[in-house]
């Protein structure tokens, strides 16, 4: 079953460069793992520095292998020190 993963991050205003640079190294391992369909990042209108990335992925044991990839977690936790907390993920299917 096909599943879509969103992803909130709120961003400080003074890391931006530094955190654009790790999401886009992020994006661009993820355009190459097995299983990933497509993404998509909103930013939120109404609160600035906010944003959801919407990812879908051909199953969630796909999704699960990316997330525990080493390449993505060491990236993840960079972002994750930058933003000062944890980024939040929900797994959606239909």
């Amino acid at each position: 079953m096909a599943v879509k993963i969103f992803i909130k991050r709120k961003m400080n205003q003074s890391h931006v460069k530094e955190l654009n640079s790790l999401l886009t190294k992020l994006r661009s391992l993820t355009l190459n793992q097995p299983g990933y369909i497509s993404g998509e990042t909103l930013h939120r209108i109404d609160k600035p520095g906010e944003s959801m990335v919407v990812s879908s992925w051909r199953s969630v044991e796909d999704w699960n292998t990316w997330v525990n990839n080493e390449k993505r977690r060491a990236i993840q936790e960079e972002i994750d020190q930058l933003l000062g907390e944890e980024t939040d993920y929900e797994i959606y299917g239909s």
